[in-house]
């Protein structure tokens, strides 16, 4: 028994897994892989597209601010 490899203990397993869990549990659950591995790259995208929006809103609020200081200057000053 010691001299199998991993691969033969993984063929076996897989057989075992369609004998007693059926044929559609196997699908089923590549489905639900694929699934999660969809939602995590959506989350991903999502938490970039904030980080953009953030760093788009301080670039704005910098400009405005600047903007408002060269203002005061020049009522200041004239």
């Amino acid at each position: 028994m010691g001299t199998f490899s991993i691969w033969h203990w993984l063929i076996v397993l897989a057989v075992v897994l369609v004998l007693f869990g059926g044929g559609g549990k196997i699908p089923k659950l590549m489905r639900d892989m694929g699934q999660g591995i969809n939602a995590f790259k959506k989350g991903l995208k999502e938490e970039d597209k904030k980080k953009d929006k953030v760093a788009t809103d301080a670039e704005a609020d910098t400009e405005t601010t600047a903007s408002r200081i060269e203002e005061k200057d020049k009522a200041a000053s004239g």
